[in-house]
């Protein structure tokens, strides 16, 4: 089974409310079944909901693109079949509405792909780390942009992720939502999957992770 992620759109939401983001893949089954998906939030929506296409079936009988929101429910997210067309990807067949989607014979296969898309593709990760709301501490000079993050840290007796530089953590952390911090700098993506009690560390801007 195989998730390849694709390219990332980034433009300017309309009256500059946020930024709009879209993720681009392709999903091989184990049996080599094909699917395309997309996937999309804007920064600034107010409530938070993201945006997921996926496409099977290309020129084949059956073939169909399916729409769904995507909601943050129970620490948790779900999705919800809507009408509106989100994106065209290129194994998809014909736009279907909610209700056409929700009779489709693959209906489940395409549930499958939207949840592996979810936990495989980094970009997913800061996408729900966008639609939970995830706070995070940061030591002031992480805050503030003068020292660059080289310890990620998800801790296990709260809600919080710890950010910090060289300079040692003190008792004077800024509040902050992680997803801006990936914002400023992308190359945290390869760490926001970590697990309550894991932490991840580099020596510079941009170098491997370390995982503990």
């Amino acid at each position: 089974m195989r998730v390849e992620e694709g390219r990332l759109v980034e433009a300017p939401a309309p009256g500059a409310s946020g930024m709009d983001r879209r993720a681009f893949g392709e999903f091989a089954g184990p049996q080599g079944e094909l699917a395309s998906y997309a996937f999309g939030w804007v920064t600034g929506a107010d409530p938070r909901v993201a945006r997921l296409t996926v496409g099977i079936g290309a020129g084949k009988p059956g073939g169909g693109t399916f729409h769904a929101d995507v909601i943050e429910q129970d620490d948790s997210y779900a999705f919800t079949l809507v009408d509106e067309r989100f994106e065209d990807v290129p194994e998809g067949g014909p736009h279907l509405t909610a209700e056409q989607a929700r009779a489709h014979v693959d209906i489940d296969f395409v549930w499958f792909v939207a949840d592996e898309v979810m936990a495989r593709d980094r970009r997913a990760w800061w996408m729900q780390h966008w639609l939970f709301g995830t706070r995070a501490i940061a030591t002031p000079e992480v805050f503030d942009g003068s020292e660059p993050i080289l310890l990620v840290s998800n801790d296990d007796d709260d809600d919080l992720w710890q950010l910090i530089g060289s300079s040692d953590a003190g008792e004077d952390g800024r509040i902050m939502h992680l997803f801006h911090a990936v914002d400023e700098d992308p190359t945290l993506i390869d760490v926001l999957d970590l697990e309550p009690g894991q932490s991840a560390t580099r020596q510079r801007p941009g170098g491997p992770w370390t995982r503990a």
